[in-house]
């Protein structure tokens, strides 16, 4: 297959995850079909984290070791430590402190994108859009078939086929269609893919 490099390709979106539009663009839910948003019902998103059911299990499941294990354990040293006496150069006080401001700044964080979570089924979608949580087929520069899911930041690896939608090759596909082609730019250079196939799964 020849790629952009003997033909005009279709030039990748301009696709900034933390831009509403490309969060609007992720996904729509309608009567099972995935659909692109367009501009008028991206406000309603602009906030919202998508991710997959697992991936919002894998963060509530994080966020309550920290809070129920971690925070304790880490208030139980300090308490220790302050027992020590001199606090001014008391290094498991400082050290402490240190994990429990470490610690403290995880938990908002997963509770800010807990908060913030679309949680997606793609099995509940259709269509031949390459959408969040769909499997792209596609065919590589060399005629190779390749696979990729597109999913949330938390479920993302590569190594089994999972690309966060935040990714250049995940901003390239999301809304491309079967048949089209698409360039990314990655640190080891230009790469260039056929869309063969898209499904939910």
């Amino acid at each position: 297959m020849k790629f952009a490099r003997f033909r005009t390709i279709i030039p990748p979106p301009d696709h900034n995850p933390d831009n509403s539009d490309f969060v609007g663009r992720l996904v729509r839910q309608s009567g099972g079909d995935a659909e692109v948003l367009t501009k008028g019902d991206v406000m309603a998103t602009v906030d919202k984290m998508p991710m997959l059911a697992e991936g919002y299990e894998r963060l509530q499941t994080e966020v309550r070791h920290l809070k129920m294990v971690e925070r304790p354990s880490i208030i139980d040293a300090i308490e220790e430590a302050r027992a020590h006496g001199d606090l001014s150069e008391n290094a498991e006080y400082h050290a402490a402190k240190e994990r429990q401001g470490q610690v403290e700044a995880q938990i908002a964080d997963i509770e800010d994108r807990l908060s913030r979570a679309m949680v997606i089924d793609p099995t509940t979608l259709s269509g031949d859009k390459a959408v969040f949580g769909a499997t792209v087929h596609l065919l590589d520069e060399n005629d190779k078939p390749v696979k990729y899911q597109i999913v949330g930041q938390t479920e993302a690896d590569a190594k089994v086929g999972r690309i966060s939608y935040s990714s250049p090759l995940g901003r390239a596909l999301i809304g491309r269609t079967i048949g089209d082609e698409v360039e990314v730019t990655t640190p080891s250079g230009d790469k260039y893919y056929s869309i063969e196939k898209v499904e939910f799964i």
